[in-house]
């Protein structure tokens, strides 16, 4: 069965009909929506559709349970939930524009809310407001630049589309003139094939997609023509080096990228041919940013008006990640480095975080899921290093608690990234005088 394909033509005509069928359920400029369907390519039109008319977008895995799928919803208030093939059909199938609503913004008038969790345990949305047409464009523009997407690009998601860069990837391309192609689910013969038919220019991926893929050809002897290609850009995760050094081999060292951030924001670019004359560098500074280290390592980053965000209805968490500098507001995720002869170095993520799969899973969050469990004393969740996933979540607890119990209640209440895949009961947990968690320990 083809992989669809869709041009920015088509998408635009879809667009138009979302945004019909939004006036029709009566959302107007700041009402949210939320998408909890699985990727497509029209969830990207959905997703334009609804901010190039003034409704904010906000994407969450249709993998969520119903116990941390209800908290982000009574938190965000929406007008609209799109969870289910039929509420989407209804969106794409929306009534034929009239005047008002086929009058689309040339531009998104906001950034999709995406949720991220943090050490607080309680995901929350990252809101950059509703943009002025200034800023709106200008945002499109700095994306385009870096990334040089134009009207022959295809762009290949292989990621889930809920993500911030995957759909950041398929908007750019979108807004450029050019078409998007979406794998329902990577897998590596999957993805061979979908390169060989869909011809794809470019490709936001993760570097478990990287290993699984060549994990593949090697045991296959299967091989990928991967000549359509200019832009490879991976991120989420550390690379380790023999994969980055294979996918420069088979993608071409002028077409590998690496980059550096987080749903909040963008720090770093780095093209193949900068990290092989230094390597571990994360690159320099985006263009139109600047990155710094503080007297403790943490790295900061000062961004344009169109790349500012806040917390969604957590201004203490937003005032502890941002401060003034010279350069201008500049915001942290907490991750420790340094910034030498103008290039980025990273020594340490977020020491809580867990990235597995690319999909950062953030252990007090895990923790607050499982803490009510029956004759459960302590509990605290980490990350060991995982061949295939680079990190795969482990817990120890305290307590008389039945492992089984931990399981059952991790499958009701967490996504399947979050769930430990490993359990170990001890008598206590090692804390620091101050009684945090040792995690390095565990």
């Amino acid at each position: 069965m083809a992989l669809p394909v869709v041009s920015a033509r088509e998408s635009e005509s879809t667009q138009r009909r979302v945004a019909g069928a939004l006036m029709a359920h009566d959302l107007h400029e700041g009402d949210r929506m939320v998408l909890s369907v699985p990727g497509s390519v029209d969830y990207v039109s959905v997703v334009l559709g609804a901010s190039r008319s003034g409704v904010v977008p906000v994407p969450i895995d249709p993998r969520l349970t119903a116990y941390e799928r209800d908290a982000i919803i009574a938190d965000v208030e929406p007008s609209l939930v799109v969870d289910s093939p039929d509420a989407l059909a209804a969106l794409l199938d929306g009534p034929e524009p009239d005047s008002r609503a086929a009058d689309l913004d040339a531009w998104p008038r906001c950034r999709p809310m995406h949720f991220t969790s943090g050490t607080t345990g309680r995901p929350k949305g990252v809101w950059s407001g509703m943009l002025s047409p200034e800023d709106a464009e200008a945002l499109v523009r700095e994306e385009r630049d870096l990334w040089g997407f134009v009207p022959d690009d295809v762009d290949l998601v292989v990621s889930p589309i809920y993500h911030s860069a995957p759909l950041r990837f398929a908007i750019g391309t979108l807004l450029a003139g050019g078409s998007v192609s979406v794998l329902p689910r990577f897998e590596p013969d999957a993805f061979v094939a979908a390169v060989h038919e869909v011809r794809p220019t470019s490709m936001f991926c993760v570097p478990a997609h990287l290993q699984r893929l060549f994990a593949w050809l090697d045991e296959t002897d299967a091989t990928v023509d991967s000549s359509s290609f200019r832009l490879v850009a991976h991120a989420g995760a550390p690379c380790p080096d023999p994969i980055r050094r294979r996918a420069h081999e088979l993608f071409g060292l002028d077409v590998v990228w690496e980059f550096y951030g987080s749903t909040e924001g963008q720090f770093t670019a780095c093209p193949a041919p900068m990290w092989v004359e230094h390597p571990g560098t994360l690159g320099p500074a985006r263009p139109g940013r600047v990155v710094t280290a503080d007297e403790d390592d943490e790295l900061w980053c000062a961004v344009p008006p169109w790349a500012a965000f806040t917390y969604w209805r957590d201004p203490e968490k937003t005032a502890a990640a941002w401060k003034d500098t010279d350069d201008g507001p500049a915001f942290t995720v907490g991750d420790l480095g340094r910034v030498e002869d103008g290039l980025v170095w990273l020594d340490s993520r977020r020491s809580d975080l867990v990235i597995s799969g690319g999909v950062n899973v953030y252990p007090a969050e895990v923790e607050a899921a499982l803490a009510d469990a029956p004759d459960l004393e302590d509990i605290a969740v980490f990350g060991r290093p995982d061949e295939r996933w680079g990190q795969r979540v482990c817990a120890v607890y305290v307590g008389a608690v039945d492992e089984q119990v931990l399981r059952d209640l991790a499958t009701e209440r967490l996504a399947p990234p979050k769930r430990p895949k490993e359990y170990e009961r001890v008598d206590q947990l090692p804390r620091t005088a101050t009684g945090k968690v040792r995690r390095a320990d565990l």
